[in-house]
């Protein structure tokens, strides 16, 4: 089963090759939009990337617009490598634009010096952004476990790195705003990772539980991402839609031949701090932690053995905790704020095999425990509990 995900100096050569520089831009214009993928895939998920890669070609032959830019990072523990696909009259170019010693691809210098050479690049100047985050993933889930960290990206190349939400955040502050960031990793659709970006992008992508072995259909989702308008929901839509057109609840399930559905949700993160103004608004009370997360639908289906979080369903819990005009309220504000949510009535864990999605939402929060573990301190380092006024209920 494939869990992808956990998110990136200049130099002065001479006189001349600044001269040379300054010609350049001057020459130079911006295109329509300029998106990376960004493949952290020196890990158990190497044999997927080169797969992703080919269907990112198959995609790129679909875009018509000439005047557009779409670079890949790729690193699976063979050449790390930054790569630009470019649709020349209906024949897709491969143009290796970097290559790079062996290196730690989840480490913050390592992915800044790739989001430099593509994002203050003047060749690559766009009107509009976008990213694709694709690697194992664990939402905002500590590594290590402690409080103040979440992780995004694995790169087990040299020991078992990973890059914490927090430092993904340093990177993003670098990058230009983006009009999306697709994670093409499990259990990325956590509101605690959402609120965490929202500064930094218009939309988050992803899904609030395991994704499908192979993950996106790229030759789908690369049209998609470069979309005049609505590209986010666009960009959802293609991930979604060919795994509801091949669902058959698991039958013949394959990497290959993946029957077994799939769900993902794409979030407004201008609608967050609404959110969290609304939920503190209509919270009261001390809650039964334990009580409620026997009761709230649970997306992530591990056993404690196998490092179990608790991704809760995040409508099921606000319904569960407030009352029905409280919930009412609630609502409008996560309406407005989930811009797409599909899923097909089962998906697969390589955990649980397959399970119902019956009355889910699309994202997913954390309840904590009874016993104030160091998984519940790092929720409460989370910009989202605080917002979100969860103190309120003795969390």
């Amino acid at each position: 089963m494939k869990t992808k995900f956990y998110f990136f100096l200049w130099v002065c050569l001479s006189a001349l090759l600044v001269a040379c520089e300054h010609e350049e831009s001057d020459t130079s214009f911006k295109g329509t939009r300029t998106i990376l993928a960004y493949i952290a895939a020196d890990n158990t998920l190497a044999s997927f990337a080169s797969l992703d890669l080919a269907e990112m070609k198959a995609g790129m032959a679909k875009v018509q617009d000439s005047n557009v830019h779409f670079l890949v990072y790729i690193d699976d523990g063979k050449s790390p490598r930054l790569l630009e696909l470019k649709n020349e009259k209906g024949s897709v170019v491969e143009t290796v634009v970097e290559t790079y010693e062996s290196r730690n691809s989840v480490g913050v210098s390592e992915t800044q010096e790739v989001f430099v050479k593509v994002f203050s690049n003047s060749k690559y100047q766009a009107d509009s952004y976008g990213l694709v985050y694709w690697s194992h993933g664990d939402g905002w889930l500590p590594y290590p476990l402690r409080a103040g960290t979440r992780w995004v990206g694995q790169d087990k190349g040299n020991g078992d790195n990973r890059m914490n939400i927090s430092e993904f955040v340093e990177i993003l502050k670098s990058a230009p705003h983006f009009d999306f960031i697709l994670f093409d990793a499990c259990f990325m659709q956590a509101v605690e990772v959402a609120y965490e970006l929202r500064d930094y992008t218009d939309y988050c992508i992803g899904s609030p539980t395991e994704i499908p072995g192979p993950g996106a259909s790229y030759d789908a989702v690369v049209p998609a991402m470069f979309s005049a308008e609505d590209a986010a929901v666009n960009v959802a839509k293609a991930y979604y839609e060919p795994y509801a057109a091949k669902y058959n609840e698991g039958k013949g399930l394959s990497n290959s031949n993946w029957t077994a559905g799939a769900s993902v949700c794409a979030l407004r993160t201008d609608k967050l701090v609404d959110l969290a103004r609304v939920t503190k608004q209509v919270l009261s009370g001390v809650v039964d932690n334990a009580h409620l997360r026997s009761l709230i639908f649970n997306y992530d289906k591990r056993s404690s053995l196998d490092g179990a979080v608790g991704y809760y369903d995040m409508a099921n819990m606000m319904k569960k905790i407030t009352d029905d005009s409280a919930y009412v309220i609630w609502r409008q504000a996560f309406d407005v704020a989930v811009t797409y949510w599909a899923t097909t009535s089962m998906n697969y864990s390589a955990f649980a095999d397959m399970f119902s999605m019956e009355d889910t939402n699309g994202v997913s929060c954390y309840i904590p425990s009874v016993s104030n573990t160091v998984t519940d301190k790092a929720y409460r380092s989370t910009e989202w509990y605080t917002s979100a006024g969860f103190a309120a209920l003795g969390w």
